[in-house]
């Protein structure tokens, strides 16, 4: 079954097209905020809803002024298409989903979004609209199919990404008998119910000096000086490297778990709640818990594998995976504990990560929680 996914390369822009980008950058954003304006005051000031269509409507009238014909300079699709986007925002924001739209800051990530009226992809070469020469972009594989949308970014530390998303075909993996339960943790980015013990790389501590570094210079900078702006730029770059570490790290083990296991179990974690603690807070937002599972869910429909996610309340640690009997109270600081009823000897992790794999296999088998308790226990399964 035929799917879509985003390819993300590299590229270097030359003088040209880095003026033309600029232009097309501060015009998408000039117009999303524009029209984010217009839908806020005419919800507060008159009771009125604005849809899509009259928010296209608003950005032909918004052309026409004066004042806003560099609108005219760049291809009107990325415009389009940022009015789009903002309408997906205003659906997400009203079914709960997200919260209301802001304003875009040319401070942040910029970015603009192509569609096959606006670029040519031919014998490897990608062209964007009003560009005389095709992107300088460093493919790291080839194309599957040709793309249907292009989305070409800046990030903060000045790096030009084309992101294409095209059709591909997954090739399922061998069916296999093992099975994992995964328990997440800050020591160990996750423990499986086998005993393996992944580790955790830190990539935030390992660059914390340097990024400690910079951010004392940059705090020495004199505002709007160019040498405020070189060195919020070093900054960017060590956030950057961390960032993309950390991504590289979570996608070879995610891919490890599902190459090797054909059903995968885990929590259903509320990591927003979580990262409120003051103390843990920077560890787990390094450890990246939710991406993690993210790509845990959408590899395992790919690749022909079942993920399946447990209720966050269910005991998994303090549960005995032998005979079942919970205990009361389970400290962070407490790593191993005796059953009293068994008399089995557990590591917290382990223990819990085999509680996981369980209470997925009885979702799976019997499509309820049976562990007795009332404790909900709910799949997400992907086959």
């Amino acid at each position: 079954m035929k799917t879509k996914r985003a390819y993300q390369f590299r590229f270097y822009p030359d003088p040209q097209q880095e003026t033309l980008l600029a232009q097309t950058f501060g015009c998408v954003r000039y117009v999303y905020n524009s029209i984010l304006r217009y839908r806020t005051d005419a919800y507060y000031q008159a009771q009125e809803k604005v849809g899509y269509t009259k928010a296209s409507s608003q950005l032909t009238a918004i052309k026409k002024l004066p004042e806003a014909t560099f609108l005219n300079d760049v291809s009107s699709v990325p415009l389009q298409q940022c009015l789009r986007n903002q309408q997906t925002a205003f659906k997400n924001f009203f079914e709960g989903r997200a919260k209301y739209p802001v304003f875009k800051s040319k401070k942040h990530r910029q970015s603009a979004e192509f569609t096959y009226r606006a670029f040519s992809y031919r014998d490897g070469e990608l062209k964007l609209a009003k560009c005389d020469k095709p992107l300088n972009i460093k493919w790291s594989q080839a194309l599957p199919a040709d793309p249907t949308t292009v989305t070409v970014s800046k990030d903060q530390a000045g790096r030009y990404f084309v992101s294409c998303l095209c059709e591909f075909e997954p090739t399922l993996l061998p069916v296999t008998d093992k099975k994992a339960g995964i328990d997440v943790g800050i020591k160990d980015l996750f423990v499986t119910s086998d005993g393996f013990k992944s580790g955790n790389p830190r990539h935030t501590a390992q660059h914390a000096a340097k990024l400690a570094k910079y951010q004392r210079r940059l705090a020495k900078k004199t505002l709007g000086s160019k040498n405020r702006l070189k060195a919020k730029r070093k900054v960017a770059r060590v956030h950057a490297k961390i960032s993309d570490d950390r991504s590289d790290n979570l996608h070879k083990l995610s891919r490890k778990l599902i190459n090797e296991n054909q059903v995968v179990c885990a929590e259903n974690l509320a990591v927003k709640n979580m990262i409120k603690n003051p103390t843990l807070a920077k560890h787990i937002a390094d450890a990246s818990w939710g991406e993690f599972t993210r790509q845990l869910a959408y590899k395992a429909g790919w690749y022909g594998r079942t993920y399946v996610e447990i209720g966050r309340f269910f005991p998994s640690t303090k549960r005995c995976s032998c005979c079942g009997f919970v205990k009361e109270n389970m400290p962070l600081d407490v790593r191993s504990w005796e059953c009293p009823e068994c008399g089995t000897t557990h590591d917290r992790d382990v223990n819990a990560a085999r509680n996981i794999l369980a209470a997925g296999l009885a979702v799976l088998a019997f499509g309820e929680n049976v562990s007795g308790d009332g404790i909900s226990v709910s799949s997400s399964c992907s086959r």
